[in-house]
């Protein structure tokens, strides 16, 4: 810390005590932890609510989950501060030089290196690359292939997308242009792409994805760092102009994505195979094709092995189980060829052996005698968390993000600009807090917040359908057959179960002959639940309502929309209030993720719930003014925060794969549109207020004032 004396004097340096700094950086770390625990708890505490109160089910790894969720917390303090600190200085200093030094050229490349580094740095891109494993590849090659082996290039287009965003949006400062023939033309575009995908059976499958990109990118990396650039060059090129006019790129971040990753779902979709059977993807005649969708036999028969049943396994291998067999014993010994098929973790494939392996299949993991039913030579490794590795592989990846936004800033500022780094000390101290912080939130993302989000996806179709609990799984050892009971219900069909004790309690299962093996006489009965709600419709209306809700409560919480709504107040000069614009977008928030739900509940083509909202927009923003064009559009990137979009996407996906569709996405994208509806009717609502203000007399329109 430093002061100054008088004018022109050195600075003198304040020396503080370890607990004098201590006593002053304490109650600032518990705020900004509040800040964050706000922002959270109120969908945390509603999301276990509803599992344990409504849905009568047990948090699985809850304490797992707990400890998760307090890392996300403490990420989320971190990096944040680390923006303030470290990022959106840069940031700043360099959108208020770069007009004085650079032609608009220079300042369109900046803007786009800027874009594509921010969407690498975006903690929510990385869910992207974990939403693959639920993809079934037969189903929707083209969505498998760009989730998995080219989820790379997925992030790429991404970045390629924000670049030419915040390419566009720079421009638009520099000259003045109107958002409004972006909006026209962009939206236009991507219908025309979506009519188009709709009717292809692989484009059709990443629709949904390639919308989510768009709320994706509009995280807290990209919009503070852009406006912050943007804040910059606007107070240079307007020189005090419209405030409203640094609106605006948020919407082209959210919209340019998508394009791209149309595109390259177009560029990609040439060679592969289309949508199949299981039993088609498996023939011989289809294995070249196929293989295309891995990076290697080894990984095909590694996906095989671990998400299919042994039928499909004994197939790749062409009918011969001695050769799968004589594969698993190398894959226990070798490390570089279990690295190949199942990942480098031994204790994965023994996890895999226990729970889904055959009896063989576990004695050539183990070894011989050391079997399901005598798994005492290898004890079960289920519960063992491997924190190393998690803080490891998140550092790593927080390393490769940030480092390199870094650096370019760096090299802008300080050889190109011939900048001095002003409190260089804070700035590098923000640039370690927001590696820490993106480290521990991706850490807690993995351990607590996508688990959450995919355990109450899975769960929630318990309200109107029968879902397994495989969590709860029980091995009944010695089973006799005999003991198995018929019933038939009132159509005439049969059915088998058996009565199970446990405790003082006996129950009543349904059997289930494919998971009984007659030579250990072991049978594996996994829980079933629902519905809740009978065949009603009830249980769909609930989950209905508890996406609305959630989405309303998570929205009101984010703190870039009390920052937005601020904003607008003091642009429209009180009259679209704060409250206003934060109920009206809240509500479009909760309307968009109801609506997504029940997307993937019936299997609703997204094209269709998509197309009739961004039509009537474009009416809407013909209708509107600019300034209300730019915060309504706006208003879409501020409610897709870091912590509801790798939940809705965790919950999504769950549900989807609960349910069995092909692909669970677009929840976010309706999440995106419905808000714009709401804002721009408002807009419209509060333009012609004003215009009915303004014909009243003065002392009839001091009254009303005074009347508020």
């Amino acid at each position: 810390m430093s002061s100054m004396t008088s004018r022109g004097m050195k600075q003198e340096k304040i020396k503080l005590s370890p607990r004098q700094s201590f006593n002053i950086l304490l109650p600032y770390a518990k705020n900004r932890i509040l800040e964050q625990v706000k922002s959270v708890a109120l969908i945390i505490i509603y999301l276990f609510f509803f599992q344990t109160v409504v849905l009568r089910m047990e948090i699985v790894e809850a304490s797992t989950i707990a400890a998760g969720l307090a890392i996300v917390i403490g990420g989320l303090a971190f990096f944040m501060e680390g923006l303030l600190l470290g990022l959106m200085p840069l940031g700043e200093a360099i959108g208020l030089k770069l007009p004085q030094k650079a032609n608009a050229l220079m300042i369109s490349a900046f803007a786009f290196i800027l874009g594509v580094g921010a969407t690498f740095a975006e903690p929510a891109i990385g869910i992207l690359k974990t939403a693959g494993e639920t993809v079934r590849p037969w189903e929707a090659p083209l969505l498998f292939l760009m989730l998995n082996k080219y989820s790379h290039y997925l992030v790429y287009a991404v970045g390629m997308g924000v670049g030419i965003a915040v390419l566009f949006g720079m421009l638009r400062y520099l000259y003045n242009w109107s958002l409004k023939p972006f909006i026209y033309i962009l939206v236009s575009a991507l219908l025309i792409m979506s009519g188009w995908a709709n009717f292809d059976p692989n484009l059709s499958a990443i629709m949904g994805l390639a919308w989510d990109c768009g709320a994706v990118t509009t995280g807290p990396v990209t919009v503070p760092l852009v406006l912050a650039l943007g804040i910059g060059v606007c107070r240079m090129a307007t020189k005090g102009g419209d405030e409203s006019s640094g609106f605006g790129v948020v919407t082209l971040a959210s919209l340019f994505p998508v394009i791209t990753v149309f595109a390259l779902g177009a560029v990609l979709q040439q060679g592969i195979p289309s949508p199949m059977t299981q039993e088609e993807f498996y023939k011989s005649e289809n294995r070249q094709k196929v293989l295309s969708l891995f990076n290697s036999k080894d990984e095909f028969i590694g996906y095989t092995l671990k998400h299919l049943g042994t039928s499909q396994q004994v197939t790749l291998f062409d009918g011969n189980v001695e050769e799968m067999l004589s594969l698993l014993k190398r894959i226990s010994t070798d490390k570089e060829k279990r690295k190949e098929v199942f990942g480098s973790d031994l204790k994965a494939v023994h996890q895999w052996a226990m729970t889904k392996g055959t009896k063989e299949q576990q004695a050539a993991v183990f070894g011989p005698g050391k079997t399901m039913e005598n798994p005492e030579g290898h004890p079960e490794e289920r519960a063992a968390l491997d924190f190393s590795d998690v803080g490891l592989r998140n550092s790593t990846l927080a390393l490769q993000a940030i480092i390199p936004l870094v650096i370019f800033l760096l090299i802008v500022l300080v050889f190109f600009l011939r900048e001095k780094l002003q409190r260089a000390d804070e700035i590098f101290l923000g640039i370690f807090f927001a590696l820490l912080g993106m480290t521990l939130f991706n850490a807690g993302i993995e351990l607590g917040l996508a688990k959450l989000g995919t355990q109450v996806g899975q769960r929630l179709p318990s309200s109107f359908k029968e879902v397994e609990l495989p969590e709860q799984k029980q091995l009944i050892r010695n089973f006799d057959i005999e003991m198995v009971q018929k019933a038939i219900d009132e159509k005439g069909k049969e059915h088998r179960f058996f009565f199970f004790r446990t405790g003082n309690r006996i129950d009543a299962f349904p059997y289930n002959e494919k998971v009984y093996d007659p030579k250990s006489k072991s049978y594996v009965h996994i829980p079933r639940k629902g519905p809740i709600f009978g065949d009603s419709y009830l249980g769909v209306i609930l989950i209905v309502f508890f996406a609305f809700v959630m989405g309303y409560g998570a929205t009101l919480a984010e703190p870039a929309l009390n920052a937005l709504g601020i904003s607008v107040e003091e642009i429209t000069v009180g009259t679209f209030k704060k409250t206003l614009l934060m109920h009206s977008v809240a509500v479009g928030v909760g309307a968009g993720i109801a609506l997504g739900v029940v997307k993937i509940i019936y299997g609703v083509s997204l094209f269709w719930l998509l197309a009739p909202p961004y039509v009537l927009l474009l009416f809407l923003t013909w209708s509107s003014t600019e300034e209300f064009v730019s915060i309504g559009w706006d208003s879409a990137g501020v409610t897709t925060g870091p912590v509801t979009v790798p939940l809705v996407l965790a919950m999504g996906l769950g549900i989807g794969n609960q349910i069995g569709v092909v692909e669970g996405f677009g929840i976010l994208a309706m999440a995106s549109v419905c808000p714009i509806l709401s804002v721009l009717f408002i807009g419209l609502r509060v333009k012609k207020q004003q215009e009915v203000d303004l014909k009243e007399p003065g002392p009839r329109l001091q009254d009303k004032e005074v009347g508020k």
